[in-house]
């Protein structure tokens, strides 16, 4: 029977289905993935760096960095178990991983989008513009919402576009040939990208949505605690190291719009409009604040009436969040997301 189990967790390792923290000892590397975006981009330098090392040998635990090109198939693999942990957006949370079934710890909200995420037309003006058209879009993810979003600001419904699932990876370079009537919704720096293009205008952004975009260290609830705390260490080591001034800090914006495929003046301008929470006072401040439940209900609610919860919900109370206190949105026999701030506050108190 024991060589029968090692076969299986074997295979379930080649398969990419065994949840990391289920086979654990000095030898176990815990993936973390993440793909571009401009709030995500750290996690790069994070790696090059030498920061995640150095919390990881501090924890005595290995942790990898890895950069996956498409953001769905990052959130994939993370469901499956070819990682412990994943950069991806409350909403992606909810309509991948925990309608999957997967009890995730949200451990840091680095950032909510304020205008990394937009919809761009071809020869349009504004909103109404896109009535009728096919929108290059990462379908039933947060692009999603935020169209929706987007057409119910001017009285639009989804059904007056049509959207055309395309991987972040490909999306830029497919919407600059898509002709006259083209239109996209995505995220920085693909997003400063094709705004530029000529005739191209950027006609709804998520700084009207404030707060609903978040972007989050999403982490099994199993994973070892030693993982959690050397991921949030060296996170907010990199957010101190950005957010001050001098050389270093001048070395790592480099780095990170070097890697992001832009210049520095781009990446800033990139920056200016992602809401980071560089302090880990910031990120309590912004857990704790009305803003989070209020975001989670829209969300949810967002989720279900597009039937991303799985087949089932019933409401979009069908999975419970945690929120921090205790409180339970949705149903407390299904809690799938944890907005777990203990390590946040153990970085604001030095104690991590």
């Amino acid at each position: 029977m024991k060589l029968l189990k090692n076969v299986m967790v074997l295979a379930a390792v080649a398969c990419g289905l065994l949840i990391p923290g289920q086979v654990r000892g000095a030898d176990t590397t815990y993936r973390y993935l993440w793909s571009h975006y401009t709030g995500w981009e750290p996690w790069q330098y994070i790696s090059d760096s030498g920061i995640m090392k150095k919390w990881a040998d501090k924890y005595n635990v290995k942790v990898e960095i890895v950069l996956i090109n498409d953001y769905v198939t990052s959130i994939n693999q993370y469901t499956s178990g070819a990682a412990v942990g994943c950069a991806m957006t409350i909403m992606d949370a909810l309509d991948l991983p925990a309608s999957g079934g997967i009890d995730c710890d949200v451990l840091v909200v680095g950032d909510y989008s304020d205008g990394n995420d937009g919809l761009v037309l071809f020869n349009g003006k504004s909103v109404k513009d896109v009535k009728g058209r096919n929108v290059l879009i990462v379908k039933d993810s947060v692009s999603s919402y935020l169209l929706s979003q987007a057409l119910k600001a001017e009285g639009l419904h989804d059904a007056d576009v049509t959207e055309v699932n395309t991987s972040d990876a490909n999306i830029g370079a497919t919407f600059a040939t898509s002709g006259v009537l083209g239109a996209t919704v995505t995220w920085n720096p693909i997003l400063m990208q094709v705004r530029n293009l000529p005739n191209a205008k950027l006609v709804f952004d998520s700084s009207k949505i404030p707060g609903e975009i978040q972007d989050l260290l999403v982490v099994r609830r199993d994973a070892p605690e030693p993982v959690k705390k050397a991921l949030v260490g060296a996170w907010y080591e990199a957010m101190s190291i950005m957010s001050a001034q001098g050389k270093q800090a001048d070395q790592a914006i480099e780095a990170m719009a070097k890697f992001a495929g832009g210049t520095v003046p781009e990446f800033k301008a990139q920056l200016r409009t992602t809401r980071m929470f560089y302090t880990p006072q910031d990120g309590i401040a912004f857990i704790e604040s009305p803003m989070l439940e209020k975001t989670a209900k829209t969300v949810t609610s967002f989720c279900f009436d597009h039937g991303l919860l799985g087949q089932g919900a019933k409401s979009a109370d069908f999975i419970g969040i945690e929120l921090p206190g205790g409180k339970i949105m949705g149903d407390p026999k299904n809690v799938k997301i944890h907005y777990n701030g203990q390590y946040v506050k153990a970085a604001a108190e030095g104690k991590l």
